[in-house]
Parts: C-alpha cells; sequence; structure tokens
C-alpha cells in the first residue's frame, strides 16, 4: 500500500501552554491506525491540528501530495470526516442527521437533496444497518446508537480519511466491540483510511494495523501493535506496572494490568 497521508515535522498548540512537536508519520491507503498515551500527552491536539481547528507552527500535513492547510472548507470536509466522542442529542431525525454529510456536496444555493445525496445516505444507513432508526430523533437513542448514526453521517462525506476522536470511551463492553467490528469491516469493505484516537490499549493491538504512542507532545514509539505495546514502552510513558502476553487466537498483543497490592505481594514473597 502506498503512502498518502503524510504527517513531516508537525508542530501546533496552545499559545504559552501545550504544544506537540516534531510530530513525524505517514499512514499507507487502507490502513487502520490508532494515536495511544496518556491523557495529556497530546492525542486531542495532534486531532486538532489533523483537522486544521489549530494552526501549524512547524511542518505541514500532506494529503496525496497537496498540504491540507490549503484547502478551504468544501476541500476538507470532502476528504475528512469526524467522528467526535461527545455527539449530541439534537431534536433532530437521523435519517435528517445522516443527510447533512452531503452538505460539503451541495452547490451555493442548493436547499434541498439530489438524488444522489439521497442515495448515498441510503448506502450508508443499510451498511450500518441502522435504517430501523431513520424515523427516530437523536436525543431518543442511546450513546451506542448515536455512535453508529454519527459514523453514518460522516461515511456520506465520501472522505479520504475518516477520523475518530476516542469513539468507544462512553460505551460498554458489548458495544465497544460491536463499534470497533464495524469500524474495521468499513476500513476492509471500503478501502476506509482510518485514523483514531484510542484509550483501550487492548483494542488498539486487536484492531489497529499501526499505532503512534505519545508522550508529552512528542512521538515515543511508532510502529505496529507488536511493537509498540511491549511493557517496557508502556511502563516508561504510562508509569504504571504492566504484563504484556500474546492474545492465542489473534495473536495480537494484550495487555494486564498489575495492582499494587498483587505487586507487593509478589515483592515480599522474594
Amino acid at each position: 500500500m502506498s503512502v498518502f497521508f503524510d504527517i513531516q515535522q508537525f508542530s501546533c498548540g496552545y499559545y504559552r501552554k501545550f504544544y506537540i512537536k516534531n510530530i513525524n508519520f505517514d499512514v499507507a491507503k487502507g490502513s487502520l491506525t490508532g494515536i495511544i498515551g496518556p491523557n495529556g500527552s497530546g492525542k486531542t491536539t495532534l486531532f486538532k491540528g489533523i483537522t486544521s481547528e489549530l494552526k501549524a507552527k512547524e511542518g505541514r500535513i500532506l494529503l496525496n501530495g497537496s498540504d491540507i492547510s490549503l484547502m478551504n472548507y468544501r476541500e476538507r470536509a470532502r476528504n475528512f470526516a469526524i467522528v467526535t466522542q461527545n455527539i449530541e442529542g439534537a431534536d433532530i431525525r437521523v435519517e435528517d442527521y445522516v443527510m447533512m454529510g452531503r452538505i460539503p456536496y451541495h452547490s451555493k444555493f442548493q436547499f434541498f437533496e439530489t438524488k444522489k445525496d439521497i442515495e448515498v445516505a441510503e448506502k450508508y444507513l443499510n451498511l450500518i444497518d441502522i435504517v430501523h432508526l431513520r424515523h427516530k430523533l437523536m436525543n431518543e437513542l442511546s450513546g451506542g446508537e448515536q455512535q453508529l448514526v454519527s459514523i453514518a453521517r460522516a461515511l456520506t462525506q465520501e472522505p479520504e480519511i475518516l477520523l475518530l476522536d476516542e469513539p468507544t470511551s462512553h460505551l460498554d463492553i458489548s458495544h465497544q466491540i460491536q463499534l470497533m467490528n464495524l469500524i474495521q469491516r468499513l476500513n476492509a469493505q471500503l478501502g476506509l483510511t482510518v485514523l483514531m484516537i484510542i484509550h483501550d490499549l487492548n483494542l488498539a493491538g486487536e484492531y489497529c494495523d499501526y499505532l503512534v504512542l505519545l508522550k508529552n507532545g512528542e512521538i515515543y514509539k511508532k510502529g505496529t501493535p507488536e511493537e509498540v505495546l511491549t511493557y517496557q514502552f508502556i511502563e516508561d510513558v504510562y508509569g504504571t506496572v504492566v504484563i504484556t502476553k500474546t492474545n492465542p487466537v489473534s495473536g495480537k498483543p494484550v495487555v494486564f494490568p498489575v495492582s499494587e497490592r498483587t505487586l507487593k505481594q509478589v515483592q515480599d514473597s522474594r
């Protein structure tokens, strides 16, 4: 797979406050990449830099060789679709909410959806299996259902890259797995490139092709889950004792926490 999204010597942040710096990594088309790291490591700041919410202090971000900072709103919206962790349950029907993803394709004085808009929205309502929710209001849905609808809306933008900000953070384990399976399926079926911030290291290790581990605003380690999720790197970055093993079914790394009590018992028994 060829590289088509490239972050080069990128720095951004908040005046006299937190900055991320010297961020360098590239993403192959059709890959699923996770951004991990402890609170305050720079994940959200990087996300805001990628979405152009924060301007670059240094460096640049290229998509297919084009600097994204030079793109206008419509160009960015057609290339990047964003799903945040907090979705407001607005008083709007699901199908109307999903249809809003077509706005970047509307002409200047277009007030109604085209046949193409309706077909695209219908496609993703069906693909994500939420047609049965189409007439419900967003504020009537559960958190998991809202996430699914938000992803459908993002996909109707027909983006090059899907950006997800901690999509599983407010979900129970059943809905976490359901959502991650959906993202993995979309990644495979549509050839969709996915870049996500994710807190759960075990989900990151199981589902992502590539990980970027941040610490104090810089990249500490990048590579495959097997290369990044070692106990040494996790202990160095998160400052906590863990054990890493291999999932006997998938072969992916799994991280086990070790409580203070257990650690003391082990130390006392020696």
